[in-house]
């Protein structure tokens, strides 16, 4: 069974930075728990019964986020990785079945609906992702690289195992390197269709790629040799509501619906009005 180490955060503000609109927006979370580190290759077998690897000599050394192909078992305790965003929410639904928590997730094709008032394992949003990751601090890290996070100046090959550089000063390891995570929020509706965020940072990034703030996004089916997720935990909004931890399905379908001559690569996900709530 999944036990993970959470670390329950007190209800706090977080500034994100939007590039989109050139603006900080400043957002109030509620209290959550989150592990201390991504889910390893254990921890994802012990669920699933099976490991999700990839090969580390599929991948070039290029910074950002690295297409994979599925391989054997990694060592147990590297973060799971070559796992899609959709992995990742079936996987937190299957671990909740296992530990008798009611399902963050109803998942109906390739749409996933959260209940923000169930107490399984999910995905963080972005905000809880950044307000955990920082932990207090506002630079672009909590600390020096080298000490913190696995990054290409350490030249390694592959991710490393969990926990083995220092933690943030909420006792959270790996929230900057080692492997980007997936989140729960689009990336941006009315630019990337249904892309999902990453953030973090991975093994092989240069380090201006792996700060606090760095967002990028890529498609819910992607897989990558330096993608996994962690899990966050906790009921954050009343039964039905669309909204919670500076998540919101009616703003996610507004950018959807933009209208007028759009810059040339603009996706809208247009399938996305055709969703309730």
């Amino acid at each position: 069974m999944y036990t993970p180490r959470l670390v329950t955060l007190p209800p706090g503000a977080v500034r994100l930075h939007d590039a989109r609109l050139g603006e900080r927006v400043d957002l109030e979370l509620q209290a959550f728990a989150i592990a201390d580190a991504p889910v390893t290759q254990a921890e994802y077998a012990a669920v699933l019964g099976r490991h999700a690897a990839v090969r580390a000599d599929a991948i070039p050394k290029t910074p950002g986020p690295h297409r994979c192909e599925p391989a054997g078992a990694a060592l147990p305790d590297t973060p799971v990785h070559g796992v899609t965003w959709f992995d990742a929410i079936g996987w937190c639904n299957a671990a909740s079945d296992q530990a008798g928590l009611r399902r963050a997730y109803r998942v109906d094709g390739s749409f996933v609906d959260w209940a923000v008032d169930a107490d399984g394992y999910r995905l963080p949003t972005e905000a809880e992702w950044e307000y955990a990751c920082r932990a207090g601090t506002d630079g672009p890290t909590y600390g020096p690289l080298g000490e913190i996070a696995w990054t290409e100046a350490d030249d390694v090959d592959e991710p490393q195992p969990v926990r083995g550089k220092a933690p943030n000063g909420l006792g959270l390891f790996d929230t900057l390197g080692n492997v980007w995570e997936w989140c729960w929020d689009f990336a941006d509706p009315a630019r990337y269709r249904d892309y999902r965020v990453l953030r973090g940072g991975g093994y092989s990034d240069r380090q201006w790629s792996v700060r606090a703030s760095v967002r990028r996004g890529t498609a819910p089916d992607t897989t990558f040799e330096d993608l996994g997720f962690r899990v966050a935990q906790g009921a954050v909004g009343k039964a039905g509501a669309v909204e919670a931890q500076g998540w919101s399905a009616s703003d996610d379908r507004r950018r959807a619906g933009i209208g007028g001559l759009l810059p040339v690569g603009w996706t809208p996900y247009r399938e996305l009005l055709e969703r309730g709530g």
